[in-house]
């Protein structure tokens, strides 16, 4: 498609197409903040706990990067 690769295709999805769902989510989660009116500290949970899966995912994408897997 496009004279590209399955390879390339599926890593423009994996890194702009991902990156655009978590920053969807962190919309998500900030919206949740606002309607709630969860203040300060409950916005910064709210964006802690529910945001720690991506940053693990985000951690683990990055030590893939340095290690050159």
């Amino acid at each position: 498609m496009f004279g590209l690769t399955e390879e390339q295709i599926s890593s423009f999805g994996m890194t702009w197409g991902l990156a655009m769902m978590i920053g969807f989510m962190l919309f998500i989660i900030w919206d949740l903040a606002k309607k709630s009116n969860a203040g300060k500290f409950g916005a910064f949970v709210l964006f802690f706990v529910l945001a720690f899966g991506m940053l693990g995912f985000i951690a683990k994408s990055v030590i893939k990067w340095i290690m050159g897997i």
